[in-house]
């Protein structure tokens, strides 16, 4: 089992900007030292729900500030980015950090942001496929162009290349300087260079189109916190369903599933009283603060969970109690679903001190429990 940490950039009531920022440079150094496994960074706008506008950015500085810990963004918004800007910053962390990053996507929600931006209502309703379907060949391919409603562009070259061959790269070569039928100088075998692959991409997925998306396109699926068992089977079954539909091989299939990534709470204490106190004291007036600023960009109506009743079913869902409970609750999880890869709130206290606390003993003293 992989068990990283979900790192939001959280500002709770009463904390400014840096505070929140502070708290997650120093969650994912701590995270490291305790032998997790990754850091997932989100993304938001706006809303102090999270206050990171960039995750791609905030991954390359914690890239720089680790060494061996994996960084991924939990997820990078499509419908307000350009896919080739993030193909290009995603290959330039790949490259640059020896393969450590991994690039997560999604669609995000009707959220004003969609209007600061320019994407509009259409880039979320209907333009992420287009989107990812564009960033896909740019982290993959040698040269990209785009003809589709939402980006027309020509053929460009893929610079710096994610991916790259190795027994036809010169053939590849050629192709990217124009020179087809150009005969490139023989390079000795031993000096050939071996293949490279681009960052891992998976996909958030909250509805059956948004499975459908990813399993059509052989990526891996990113769960959200909300989802309980029974609903990542149901998800889990689509992906299957739809992978099987468009013709992919099973093989291929028990790979990709091994990568799928579930969101979910981490809260250890002696007693599972007292860590489920911990994030009824500050989660449902966070939940409160940060998602009541959300604004639609077309003023449609919408609902927000109760933020005491929503806390209070991540408890019951996810890993808070004892060390013992936490590591059986993952476990089970793990046994009912096939996920082994977790990625873990660990900030749901507020405070800086008690969230690095909670990495040292998820690390100390639950994760031995899981192998």
């Amino acid at each position: 089992m992989r068990v990283g940490a979900f790192l939001l950039s959280a500002q709770f009531p009463g904390q400014d900007h840096g505070e929140a920022l502070e708290r997650t440079v120093s969650a994912a150094l701590a995270a490291e030292r305790a032998g997790l496994d990754a850091v997932w960074l989100a993304e938001h706008h706006f809303v102090p729900y999270g206050v990171c506008p960039d995750a791609a950015t905030l991954a390359a500085l914690l890239l720089g500030r680790t060494r061996r810990i994996g960084v991924g963004t939990a997820v990078s918004v499509l419908s307000t980015r350009h896919p080739v800007a993030l193909g290009e910053q995603a290959a330039l962390l790949h490259l640059t950090s020896g393969g450590r990053f991994t690039l997560g996507v999604g669609r995000g929600g009707p959220w004003i942001d969609l209007a600061v931006f320019g994407g509009g209502l259409e880039a979320y309703e209907r333009g992420f496929p287009e989107r990812l379907d564009l960033l896909l060949r740019w982290l993959r391919g040698a040269r990209v162009g785009a003809s589709g409603p939402q980006f027309a562009f020509p053929e460009v070259a893929v610079v710096p290349r994610a991916a790259e061959p190795g027994p036809g790269r010169r053939r590849e070569l050629a192709g990217w300087l124009g020179l087809e039928g150009a005969v490139i100088p023989r390079q000795r075998q031993d000096e050939a260079p071996p293949a490279r692959s681009g960052p891992p991409v998976v996909v958030a997925c909250t509805s059956p189109g948004g499975v459908r998306t990813a399993a059509e396109r052989g990526l891996p699926m990113l769960l959200g916190m909300h989802s309980g068992d029974e609903d990542k089977r149901e998800m889990l079954a689509a992906y299957r369903a739809a992978w099987r539909a468009v013709g992919r091989g099973e093989e291929q299939l028990a790979r990709v599933e091994r990568e799928h990534v579930a969101a979910g709470v981490a809260q250890v204490d002696d007693r599972a009283g007292a860590a489920r106190a911990s994030l009824l004291r500050a989660m449902p007036d966070f939940f409160a603060h940060g998602l009541g600023a959300h604004r639609t960009v077309d003023g449609r109506e919408r609902t927000m969970r109760d933020p005491r009743a929503y806390t209070e079913l991540l408890c019951d869902l996810h890993a808070v109690g004892t060390p013992r409970q936490c590591a059986d609750r993952l476990l089970a999880t793990a046994e009912r679903t096939g996920i082994r890869r977790f990625a873990l709130l660990a900030e749901g206290s507020g405070d800086t001190a008690a969230t690095l606390h909670n990495l040292a003993r998820l690390g100390a003293e639950v994760l031995p429990q899981l192998s």
